[in-house]
């Protein structure tokens, strides 16, 4: 690049970072303007005192609301890890309560809490996920299966973040049974 060219694309780089137009990435400008936060964002923070977690790494949270429609970064494998969490935790919760329990009522509570068709897509529903995860513009972001994989990833998501299983777990439980309180009412 000779002399004259060198000037010309400096002067353009110092215009464009002028311009309270630019943007280096959303939801942050550059110079004296205010940055201002997405939407995204915004909903990321209020599912976080929602379900009374702080992440750490928001991008666990950002990643177990992001459908495989919507990217290649998704949260299937959160789902996977979270769903392990939610069966384990009941697991425990009706053990604890009672060590006799038959094989087949403790699967029959593991499915009542964990399937698509019960209550993880309800207690999903009721966090709102159906508004917040991001799905391709073919997908129904309210589709149970949708929002219970969301909601599952939430939990493999913390399970990371933290560091701990039981940390998720008890989360888990926390919003499942002010689920359980608000359904009652």
């Amino acid at each position: 690049m000779d002399r004259r060219h060198a000037v010309i694309f400096v002067l353009m780089m110092v215009t464009l970072t002028s311009s309270s137009a630019f943007q280096i990435h959303p939801g942050y400008q550059i110079g004296n303007h205010k940055s201002t936060i997405s939407p995204f964002s915004t909903a990321l923070q209020t599912l976080q005192k929602q379900i009374n977690y702080t992440f750490h790494s928001i991008d666990l949270l950002r990643r177990a609301v992001t459908h495989a429609s919507f990217s290649e970064e998704n949260n299937r494998a959160l789902s996977i890890l979270g769903t392990s969490i939610i069966e384990t935790s009941v697991s425990s919760r009706y053990l604890l309560d009672d060590i006799d329990i038959s094989s087949k009522i403790l699967n029959s509570k593991i499915a009542e809490v964990s399937s698509v068709e019960s209550s993880c897509a309800v207690d999903g529903m009721r966090l709102a996920l159906h508004k917040i995860i991001r799905v391709s513009h073919k997908t129904n972001s309210t589709a149970p299966a949708i929002v219970c994989g969301a909601f599952r990833a939430m939990f493999g998501a913390i399970a990371l973040d933290s560091g701990r299983s039981d940390d998720a777990g008890n989360v888990f439980w926390n919003l499942h049974t002010r689920t359980i309180q608000i359904a009652a009412l």
